[in-house]
Formats: C-alpha cells, sequence, structure tokens
C-alpha cells in the first residue's frame, strides 16, 4: 500500500511538472513576448548605452551580411559557439534599431553563387580540414548611398572587441561623412625639401598612414586660426606657439572638437640628423608643452623630465662592436602596460618611446583622467639635460631609484573643463567666448612624447625592385589610428568598452583545484624532510660502524628503515585521500549545479510566467 501511494505521489508530481512547462509556453508566448533577461555575469546579450544611442540614431539604413559555413564548420565547435554568440548579438543590434537595421545571414556553401560573392568582398577563406574546405565567417556592411564597410574574418580570439567594431561599422555606414583631420606639427613631418641635405624629404609613415585614412590637412603653426569643419585636430610637438593659436586651440575642444597632442620634453627629431648621435641631441629643440590648456583641463606636465623604467628598458647599440647596452630613457612598453578596457589599446603587443615624460591629474580638477599606457613599478624620473650630454646610456643607472609608482605615458582626459582664457586675445574676430565646456565635456588624448612618431622606433624600410617596403616592429602605428579612428566616431563610440569573454573559467572549482595543489604540496613537502632526515640518520648509524659489518644493517637501523617505510605508506595514502576529497567536493558541486539547471530555473522561470500571467489578466479584467 505504502509503495502504491508512492507511486501516486510521485505520478502526480510528474504530471504537475509537466502542466507547469505547458503552462509556460503557452504564457511565455502571450506574456512575455518581447522581453528578455540577461543573467550571464559579464551582461554578455546586453548592449551598452553607447551602442544603443548610436543604433537609436542611425540617419541611414543599413543591412549587415553575417557569411558563416555551416556545413564547414560541424567538427570546429569553437567556431559554432562564437558564431552563435555574434548572431545572437547582431540580433539585439536589430532590435534596437527602430526597423533601421538588417540581418541577412548567409551560408556560403561551396561551389555556391553565395561564396563567389563572400570571395567578391574579399571575405578571407581559411581552409579547413583534411579535404580541403574552407571558412567564412566574417561580415558586409552596406547603405543605400553604395557605402561598404567590410569585416574579412570573425576571430573567436576578438570577441572582447566585437560590440565596438560592429558599433563602428554602422556608425560609419549611417553617417557616411567625410572625416577631416587637421595635422598642427612642430616637426617636418609631410614631405618637402629638406636644405640642410639638400634633398627631398620623404614623409613620415605615420604621416603617410594618416593621409591614407582621412582627409588631412597640414596646419602651419604660425597660422593663428583652425580650418573651419575640422573634426579632429593632430598636434605633434606644439612649442612656442602664439596666444591667438592657442586660444583657437582651446576654444576648439570646448565646443566639442576632439583632439590627439603629442608632447616632449625633449622631441629628438626637433632638429634632424641622427638622433643616436650626441650631438645631435645636445643641440636638439627641446621641450614642448600646451601650458596653461593643460592646467585648464587638469592635466600635469614636468617639460623638465623623462622618466626611465628599468622594466621596459630597450638594449641599444652605441658603438660597432661593442655589445649593446640598456638605455633607460628607451622603453618598449608591453601589454601588460596598456589599458585592457580601452578598444584603443587593449589589443597591442608594444609601443616604443624615447626619451618620454609623463601626465598626471590635477587635484580638484572636473575632468576625468584615465591612462592609457603606464609604465611598471620599476621607473623613476629623470632630469632631461642629462639625455643632451650623454654619451653611454650605462651612465643614466647612476642614482637611479625606481619610485615604486606607475607613470602615465598616455592619458585620455574627458569630462567637464573650462577655458584658460578670461577673454579672447588681442585680434582674434569676435566669436561666442566659451567658458566652460557643453553636457558632452572635451575629448582629449595626450601624450607625453613625441618620438613615438618617428619611424625609427616602430618601422623598417627597405628598397625592392625600386619599391620602398615598409615592416612594423612595434605597435606605434596602429595605436595612432586607432586613437584618430576612436575620436573621429561619436561620443557613444568612445565611451564604448571592450566586453569581457564568451568563456569564463569556473571559478569555484579553480579554487578547490588550487587549495588541493596546495595540500599536496604540502605533503610532499613533509615526506620529503622526513626522507632527508631519514637518510641523515641513516648516514650517521652507517659512519660510526666497522668496515667488516657495512653489509649487515643493525637492528637499530632496520626498526629505522621500517619506521619510514611505514611513515611512506601512510603519506601515500594522505594523498590518496586528498584526491578523492577534491573528487567528492566537485562531483557535489556538479550535482548542485544540475539541480539548479535542470529543476530550480525552470520552476522559478515558471512562477514568473504565472504572476505575469495573472497580473496581466486582472488587469485586462479591471479595465486598467
Amino acid at each position: 500500500m505504502e509503495q502504491k501511494n508512492r507511486s501516486v505521489f510521485s505520478a502526480g508530481i510528474l504530471a504537475l511538472l509537466v502542466v507547469l512547462f505547458v503552462t509556460l509556453i503557452i504564457l511565455s508566448s502571450e506574456f512575455l513576448k518581447g522581453m528578455r533577461l540577461d543573467l550571464t555575469e559579464n551582461g554578455l546579450y546586453t548592449l551598452s548605452d553607447g551602442t544603443r544611442n548610436i543604433l537609436a540614431n542611425m540617419d541611414e539604413p543599413v543591412t549587415l551580411y553575417l557569411y558563416f559555413s555551416e556545413d564547414v564548420s560541424r567538427d570546429l565547435p569553437q567556431f559554432r559557439s562564437y558564431a552563435r554568440w555574434a548572431g545572437e548579438m547582431l540580433e539585439e543590434f536589430v532590435d534596437h534599431s527602430g526597423g533601421k537595421l538588417t540581418l541577412k545571414r548567409v551560408n556560403p556553401e561551396p561551389f555556391s553563387p553565395q561564396e563567389d560573392e563572400a570571395a567578391a568582398y574579399g571575405l578571407q577563406a581559411v581552409p579547413v580540414g583534411a579535404a580541403g574546405d574552407t571558412l567564412y565567417f566574417g561580415l558586409v556592411g552596406t547603405n543605400s548611398l553604395d557605402g561598404l564597410q567590410m569585416m574579412p574574418f570573425l576571430q573567436p580570439d576578438k570577441e572582447k572587441f566585437l560590440e565596438y567594431d560592429l558599433a563602428k561599422m554602422v556608425s560609419a555606414l549611417s553617417h557616411p561623412e567625410h572625416r577631416k583631420v587637421g595635422l598642427l606639427s612642430g616637426l617636418d613631418m609631410a614631405p618637402g625639401f629638406d636644405p640642410a641635405t639638400q634633398q627631398v624629404r620623404e614623409a613620415w609613415v605615420i604621416h603617410q598612414q594618416l593621409s591614407q585614412l582621412f582627409d588631412l590637412q597640414d596646419i602651419r603653426p604660425e597660422s593663428g586660426e583652425l580650418p573651419a569643419g575640422l573634426e579632429l585636430l593632430v598636434m605633434v610637438h606644439p612649442k612656442n606657439l602664439g596666444d591667438e593659436m592657442l586660444y583657437q586651440i582651446d576654444q576648439f575642444v570646448l565646443r566639442g572638437g576632439r583632439l590627439l597632442v603629442f608632447m616632449d620634453p625633449l622631441a629628438e627629431a626637433d632638429m634632424g640628423g641622427d638622433p643616436n648621435d650626441p650631438m645631435a641631441r645636445m643641440n636638439a629643440g627641446g621641450s614642448s608643452t600646451l601650458g596653461s590648456l593643460l592646467e585648464a583641463w587638469g592635466v600635469g606636465f614636468d617639460a623638465d623630465k623623462f622618466v626611465g623604467d628599468l622594466a621596459y628598458a630597450l638594449q641599444v647599440s652605441i658603438a660597432q662592436g661593442q655589445p649593446p647596452v640598456r638605455h633607460l630613457g628607451i622603453l618598449s612598453v608591453g601589454a601588460d602596460g596598456m589599458n585592457g578596457t580601452d578598444v584603443a589599446t587593449a589589443d597591442l603587443q608594444a609601443v616604443n618611446f624615447s626619451s618620454a615624460g609623463w601626465l598626471v591629474p590635477l587635484e580638484n580638477a572636473g575632468s576625468g583622467f584615465e591612462p592609457l599606457i603606464e609604465t611598471s613599478e620599476n621607473a623613476a624620473p629623470i632630469d632631461a639635460m642629462r639625455l643632451r650630454f650623454l654619451s653611454d646610456p650605462q651612465d643614466l643607472f647612476e642614482g637611479f631609484q625606481p619610485t615604486g609608482d606607475r607613470f602615465a605615458l598616455a592619458a585620455r582626459i574627458n569630462g567637464k573643463a573650462g577655458t584658460a582664457f578670461d577673454e579672447p586675445p588681442e585680434g582674434v574676430p569676435l566669436v561666442e567666448h566659451m567658458v566652460e565646456s557643453g553636457e558632452a565635456g572635451i575629448n582629449v588624448v595626450l601624450f607625453a612624447d613625441t618620438d613615438i612618431l618617428t619611424d625609427r622606433l616602430w618601422v623598417q624600410k627597405q628598397n625592392f625592385l625600386g619599391q620602398v617596403i615598409v615592416n612594423s616592429f612595434a605597435d606605434n602605428g596602429t595605436l595612432v589610428a586607432n586613437l584618430a579612428d576612436q575620436l573621429l566616431g561619436s561620443s557613444d563610440l568612445i565611451g564604448i568598452r571592450t566586453r569581457a569573454g564568451t568563456v569564463k573559467p569556473f571559478g569555484v572549482v579553480e579554487e578547490l583545484r588550487l587549495s588541493a595543489e596546495a595540500q599536496f604540496r604540502d605533503t610532499e613537502q613533509r615526506l620529503q624532510a622526513e626522507l632527508a632526515e631519514t637518510e641523515r640518520k641513516l648516514g650517521e648509524m652507517q659512519s660510526a660502524r666497522q668496515d667488516s659489518e657495512l653489509t649487515v644493517l643493525t637492528a637499530d637501523q632496520q626498526e629505522e628503515v621500517q619506521r619510514f617505510v611505514d611513515r611512506k605508506l601512510q603519506i601515500r595514502a594522505e594523498l590518496r585521500q586528498v584526491q578523492h576529497n577534491l573528487s567528492r567536493d566537485i562531483e557535489a558541486l556538479g550535482k548542485r549545479l544540475k539541480f539548479i539547471n535542470i529543476v530550480l530555473v525552470p520552476v522559478l522561470i515558471i512562477i514568473v510566467a504565472v504572476v505575469f500571467g495573472l497580473r496581466r489578466r486582472r488587469r485586462q479584467g479591471t479595465g486598467k
């Protein structure tokens, strides 16, 4: 009878679960339509506010084509998982676009017209498998004005940049405009004639790069005015600028203009010639700063000192035939010195600096100060005059004591800021005088080095059949292009940060494993200590015996050896018990997670659905 009642009770519970499940299906379709709840730890399916604003303010309709080889990828779970997540994020983009964004999924099967389209767009075909199949996983975006944007291949290891890249593509297609960039430089970066060498001067590679990417306009520092319609101003070594030009820059920034500045305590390229020549360095043009403008933006910069770093110091050659030596002033900052949350720096591997200064936020500043690149903790300031007369880089180590602090070599400044001028300088045309920035605040990126832009720090040039081939060995050019591209975007695009990846370590299991490993190490150390002690005692016993007795163990020795063997077996049992406990804890954790995922979460969802349904029907019944 008891067995029968138990069976009836189990059948009743099963029937109730079935009813609740069916109720969930019905109610979810009626009452939860369009509702989404992102319960992932880092909001993997939740768009940032910046992305939502970009989608809500689209001017031009955009169509995105997601090319993914479904059949070829069947044995590639990593790509299939990432493709599913990327597709779901694109669906989120569509849902927030107000009908301005359309997504079309394309499966470019081998020898199909869709594969020909993918190849025509320039999407990357990755060979997979022994059969020679090719995998397509790229994105193409178009607008009604024949605009075209493309991501040749969506790499899973770049997933933290996906939201930014998608928002950037949509923004560019939705607002097709010609980007106007001004370059105000105190260094000869542009092509021209060098009177010192009586030869044609080639443009710096960074100048060529900016000219290819944007409508670049060179601005003479002495002109005293900025071109109309400028979206981004790039300033390099801004020395001896007049009040008229400083005022124009001040007002440009306060009105929402974007600014990218490269200052320097010692610009080694100022006077031309060989920057490695001590005499050329002695006669160099010195420092550059924006003075009162920096103070108005809440930033401090010491133009008389540079920062040395033991961890990032590069090796340089000082004379032919001599071994290279480390130079505290020439730094190669690795990925650990980059801001991992800013899209412009998060994916860089190395950026090289030379005689760089550093930036600090001023107290009571109303603006925000976000370091983009920092030194290590093995850094300290050095007087810039020591570089002018430096013949041996090893001399910089004399008296060098790291402070334990990290120094900002580059920083992003945003937020509220005021003007550096009480009134316009005399002779400046009367226009509206901005006293402080608007609601959006200022958008300025500052570097405490100009040598970062010189060819010698990041590219090698080779002549191949009459053509100059440029190969980069550092990410200096990529960094500048990233920042210029980012600053030219909307404030919403600038505000988008990298997001966490979809693959997450199992933190609790990892803690259990580390705890077990610690126990193993302690037990092993104890065993080794006992082994050493036993061997020492055996050695003492052996040395006290006569030569004729060396082959025979005494009773004491036999007892000591047997004690060690017994203890060794006991410790092995302890090791097995630690391993057993670890497996037991992980198995118990897995059972709890299965219960939560299979039973508890569905029941909670059912309860939520029922509550929403009852409340909805109650409101309909009362006519509210």
